[in-house]
C-alpha cells in the first residue's frame, strides 16, 4: 500500500487547526446551494472547497492557479484537498458563486478565537491601509475620454464591418465570435456610473436645500453656518473613473498614489481582528463610530457578550459628535484631535473644552499607555497581511467583491493565531 499523506504531515502544522476549524464552522448556506437529486455533474465537496482556501490565504496563496498547482505538489494542500486536485477554473467559481458565504465565515472564526480565550476587549484599536484593486491606474478616464473612445470606437468597428462585409448587414457572424464582455461596454458602463453620480449629487444637493429651508421655517430664523455648494452643471472634466474596477479610486500611500480601496480593521489587544471593511476611497473620517459599530455587531454575532472598554485610533479618526456618542455609550475614545500625543499641543486650531480634555486624557501616563498600544496591536497586523502573506493586492473586483475577499483575508490572520495559541499549549 501505498504511504498515508497524513502521516507525511507534522502535528502541529496549520492544516491540522484549518481542517478542525472547518469542522465547527456552519456551512449549511453553502451545501444549501447545490442539487440533492443526483443530477448534473457532481460538486467538490464545500467543506473541503472552504478549508482549501481558508488555507490557502491563510499561507499568502491567494491566486487560484497557484492553488491548483500546491494541490498536485504540496502535501499540506494534499492532505487538505483528500488528494483531490480541483482546477484553478472550479476554484474561482467557487470563489465567485459563495462569495457572501466566505465573507461570512469572519464572526463563526471569532468564535472560534473566543473559545480559545484570544478575545479580550478591554482596548480595540482602530486603523486603516491602502491595498490595491485588480486595476490599472491609467484606466481612469475622464467623462470626456470615454465619450471620445466610444465614438472613436464605433467608428473603427463601422469602418472595419463595411470592409468585411460591404452592403450585408453583418448579423451573419457566427454567435461564438461575438465577444459580450468588449471593451465598448465597460466604457458605456462607466459613462453611465459618472452620469448617475453627477445626478445624485444634484439632487442630494436640492435636499440639502429644502431640509434647511423647512428648519428655518419651523425656528423662524436663518440656519448658522454655509449654505450648501451646488455641484457643477456639468459632469467636472476632471472627474474620472477606472473601467476595469469602477469602485476603485486613486488612494494616497507613502510612496505616492496607487489604484486600490482603503481597508478598514479593528483588532485586539492578542491581534485578533473583531471588524473588517472595506471603504471607497482612502479617508478615515467619519468611520470611527461605524467601525466600532461594526466589531460590536460581528461580538454579538460571534456570541461574544464582553464589552468594549477603550478605543485608540489616530488623529484621522477624529470627530467630535461620533466621539461624543461612543463616550456616552461608555466606551473610553482617546483620538489625538490635532496628532500631537508627545506632550506637545501643536498649533491647532481645534480649541473648547472637549478637545482640550481630549489632550489632557492623551498627556497622561494611563492615557499615553494606552494609546502607545495602537501602534504594537494594529499596525503590525497589516504589516505581516501584506508583506509576510503578500495580501497586497486584491484579486477580485468591485467593492463587495473585494470586501468579501478582505473579510476571508481577515479571518485567516484569525486562524493562524489560533493555531500559534494551540502550538504553544501543546508544546508546554
Amino acid at each position: 500500500m501505498p504511504p498515508s499523506l497524513r502521516e507525511w504531515l507534522p502535528a502541529d502544522e496549520l492544516a491540522w487547526c484549518v481542517l478542525d476549524a472547518v469542522a465547527e464552522l456552519d456551512l449549511s448556506a453553502m451545501y444549501g446551494d447545490y442539487r440533492a437529486d443526483g443530477h448534473g455533474r457532481a460538486a467538490f465537496d464545500p467543506g473541503m472547497m472552504v478549508a482549501l482556501l481558508l488555507y490557502a490565504y491563510a499561507v499568502g496563496e491567494r491566486s487560484s492557479r497557484g492553488i491548483e498547482r500546491r494541490c498536485r505538489v504540496d502535501v499540506a494542500f494534499r492532505v487538505i484537498a483528500a488528494n483531490q486536485q480541483p482546477d484553478h477554473a472550479t476554484i474561482a467559481r467557487f470563489r465567485v458563486r459563495h462569495e457572501e458565504a466566505l465573507g461570512g465565515l469572519f464572526p463563526q472564526v471569532l468564535r472560534l478565537c473566543a473559545r480559545a480565550g484570544l478575545v479580550s476587549l478591554g482596548v480595540i484599536a482602530l486603523d486603516s491601509t491602502q491595498v490595491a484593486a485588480s486595476a490599472a491606474g491609467h484606466a481612469n478616464l475622464t467623462y470626456e475620454q470615454i465619450a471620445a473612445e466610444i465614438l472613436a470606437e464605433a467608428g473603427a468597428v463601422d469602418a472595419a464591418e463595411d470592409e468585411l462585409y460591404g452592403e450585408a448587414r453583418g448579423d451573419e457572424l457566427p454567435p461564438e465570435l461575438v465577444d459580450p464582455v468588449s471593451r465598448r461596454a465597460r466604457l458605456r458602463e462607466a459613462k453611465r456610473q459618472l452620469e448617475s453620480e453627477h445626478e445624485a449629487a444634484q439632487l442630494a444637493y436640492l435636499e440639502k436645500l429644502k431640509a434647511r429651508a423647512e428648519r428655518e421655517t419651523e425656528t423662524g430664523r436663518k440656519v448658522a453656518g454655509r449654505k450648501p455648494q451646488p455641484p457643477p452643471e456639468r459632469i467636472p472634466p476632471d472627474r474620472r473613473v477606472n473601467i476595469t474596477d469602477r469602485d476603485s479610486r486613486p488612494v494616497r500611500t507613502k510612496n505616492g498614489f496607487l489604484q486600490g480601496y482603503g481597508v478598514q480593521a479593528v483588532a485586539t489587544r492578542e491581534q485578533i481582528i473583531i471588524a473588517a471593511e472595506v471603504q471607497i476611497g482612502a479617508t478615515d473620517q467619519g468611520l470611527l463610530e461605524p467601525m466600532i459599530r461594526a466589531a460590536a455587531g460581528e461580538l454579538d454575532a460571534a456570541g461574544i457578550e464582553e464589552p468594549i472598554g477603550a478605543v485608540v485610533a489616530d488623529a484621522g479618526y477624529w470627530k467630535l459628535d461620533q466621539i461624543q456618542k461612543l463616550q456616552h455609550d461608555g466606551i473610553r475614545v482617546l483620538v489625538p484631535p490635532d496628532g500631537q500625543t508627545d506632550g506637545k499641543r501643536g498649533d491647532s486650531r481645534r480649541r473648547g473644552g472637549v478637545y482640550e480634555d481630549m489632550r489632557e486624557k492623551l498627556n497622561t501616563e494611563p492615557g499615553a499607555g494606552l494609546y502607545r498600544q495602537r501602534m504594537c496591536t494594529i499596525e503590525p497586523i497589516f504589516g505581516h497581511t501584506k508583506h509576510n502573506r503578500r495580501a497586497d493586492r486584491f484579486q477580485r473586483r468591485g467593492r463587495a467583491a473585494c470586501r468579501s475577499e478582505w473579510r476571508l483575508i481577515t479571518a485567516t490572520h484569525n486562524l493562524f493565531k489560533l493555531w500559534r495559541a494551540r502550538t504553544l499549549a501543546m508544546a508546554a
